[in-house]
């Protein structure tokens, strides 16, 4: 069931950001921060599974299942990437339909071609502004919970320009999305403009070493966005710091660095306090 947080947050309007999990292991650290709302990321979830690019390879039977399990990990309510919806209408009405049942609280659909492509890689391909809207309206219509939110994603920055996002972003805002997502801005003028113009929630990808410059929160909540999601983030420092150690460790010989997890807290945060609790309760006493 959708968790009504997020909306609560959107009516509220004070600006909040969302980190983008790749992995469980990143949902059990999200949960001991203490982050409410967190965001699926097609990307990094595909990475981290898989080892494939963010390219409309995985299928919507792979990432409902990541969403599945995410959902099950994490105490925070899940924006979940729907890519494109998985195809045309119907596939549309089957992902909404699909990742609601799952648990998740947003699904986040996007205006390429399926297959579709990363928002900040290079050849990106549009369908109609007719044809997604009627891909947004179809996601409404799919919905059984006034709390599961629909955002309505972009990529037109590439192909036509800051004009062609506004008009493209206007035509879903009237097709029903809750909160509008102009993927892959160049500048924070471009950013403000798009927030000033538009009439409903607005929404950053704050995408690190991407097109989008990634200013403080305090700069973005000024710029007037709802809340960013920061999808790249915990998956680029996780990956930079797995090629530190494991540099050390061929070159250097060190398996035992400074700074690493405690080992006993991981257990826990992952569950073991349970199993032993399980063990001690029915295990077989050793004679």
């Amino acid at each position: 069931m959708a968790n009504p947080i997020l909306r609560e947050k959107l009516n509220a309007g004070r600006f909040f950001v969302v980190p983008g999990l790749q992995d469980m292991i990143a949902a059990v650290i999200a949960n001991k921060v203490g982050f409410d709302i967190v965001y699926g990321t097609g990307y990094w979830l595909t990475a981290s599974a898989w080892g494939l690019p963010d390219a409309g390879i995985a299928t919507y039977t792979e990432m409902r299942n990541r969403m599945d399990t995410l959902v099950r990990t994490s105490n925070a309510a899940v924006i979940a990437d729907g890519d494109t919806g998985y195809g045309g209408l119907l596939n549309v009405h089957h992902t909404v339909k699909g990742y609601e049942a799952s648990g998740v609280t947003a699904i986040q659909i996007e205006d390429q071609e399926f297959p579709k492509k990363c928002g900040h890689t290079p050849f990106k391909r549009l369908i109609s502004t007719e044809d997604m809207v009627d891909k947004i309206r179809v996601a409404v219509d799919a919905r059984t919970s006034d709390d599961f939110v629909v955002i309505a994603r972009t990529d037109a920055r590439e192909s036509e320009g800051l004009d062609g996002v506004l008009r493209r972003m206007e035509a879903y805002s009237r097709a029903g999305a809750d909160v509008l997502f102009p993927e892959a801005l160049h500048s924070e003028e471009e950013m403000r403009k798009a927030c000033e113009v538009l009439d409903k929630p607005c929404m950053a990808n704050m995408s690190n070493h991407g097109k989008t410059p990634v200013p403080p929160a305090d700069v973005l909540a000024q710029i007037g966005y709802a809340y960013a999601i920061y999808p790249s983030l915990t998956s680029l420092a996780a990956s930079a710091a797995m090629e530190k150690v494991l540099r050390d460790l061929k070159e250097n010989g060190i398996g035992q660095p400074e700074g690493l997890f405690d080992f006993s807290e991981f257990c826990s945060l992952i569950g073991f306090e349970d199993v032993w609790a399980f063990e001690r309760k029915w295990g077989r006493t050793p004679e």
